[in-house]
């Protein structure tokens, strides 16, 4: 069954799934929720055109590969693209059937998209994923895309997209990871020299591409996001390396024993 049209966006978020930082670290830490947002609107013009040169294209498959496990609508074919930027992701699934909301910090990342992909079975809507502004069980199926690591607070933006998912929905997490030891001294070199150059000479914000390289690297392996997520209340979870592990994809169910 698909969905005629986007999904509402009322109610109200979760309590807090467990503590958060305090106030000051927060303010003090790289993915607090402002400097996030501050950062994509300026990068929000080229963002595309970068991912493109920076991964060779190769970001596009990957996404492509998402939006195959995302498999067609169910339920009532309801969509959640979570830090969903301009929107490439979300206009795959609507492509697909589904009716997608995109939900994204950034408003300078929502109107690029909205200028290039709007469309009738896709809605915008500006958000964090800490605190989702969704009503329990709205959507059938949660995708994040590159976005996970940049929230503060990371298993409780987890268990918000299992309190948003109906019992049996899914949710994927498309987000690099820890590359094979075979290949991971030539990444790290990329890392260092190439992606803050190029993103410097492209968009003009070296400290935006220098913060790439430092989310990516902090971020945690794939065996310690599964276990986040099963902490957050996911079921049958499980990853698939995305080039050596450069990449993965994390899915997990919401059972359907969930209240």
């Amino acid at each position: 069954m698909t969905a005629s049209g986007p999904p509402p966006v009322d109610g109200a978020p979760a309590a807090d799934a467990h503590q958060a930082p305090s106030r000051r670290a927060a303010e003090d830490h790289p993915q607090e929720p402002r400097r996030i947002r501050a950062m994509f609107d300026v990068v929000a013009p080229r963002y595309d055109l970068l991912n493109d040169l920076m991964s060779g294209g190769v970001h596009r498959l990957w996404k492509r590969r998402l939006r195959r496990m995302a498999g067609r609508p169910r339920g009532r074919g309801l969509a959640l693209d979570l830090a969903g930027g301009t929107g490439d992701i979300a206009a795959q699934l609507a492509a697909g059937g589904w009716a997608v909301v995109v939900c994204d910090p950034s408003e300078g990342m929502m109107a690029k998209g909205r200028d290039r992909r709007a469309g009738p079975r896709m809605r915008w809507v500006g958000g964090d994923a800490e605190s989702l502004p969704f009503a329990d069980g709205t959507f059938d199926l949660v995708t994040i895309g590159f976005g996970l690591r940049n929230v503060l607070d990371r298993e409780r933006a987890l268990a918000e997209m299992a309190r948003v998912l109906a019992p049996g929905g899914r949710m994927l997490c498309l987000e690099f990871s820890r590359p094979a030891p075979l290949i991971a001294p030539a990444y790290g070199l990329w890392q260092t020299h190439g992606i803050p150059r190029l993103g410097a000479a492209v968009s003009g914000q070296p400290e935006a591409y220098r913060y790439l390289v430092d989310s990516i690297r902090a971020f945690p392996d794939q065996t310690t996001l599964v276990a986040w997520m099963q902490r957050a209340g996911f079921v049958d979870v499980s990853y698939r390396n995305l080039f050596f592990g450069i990449a993965a994809i994390h899915g997990g169910t919401r059972s359907v024993e969930a209240s």
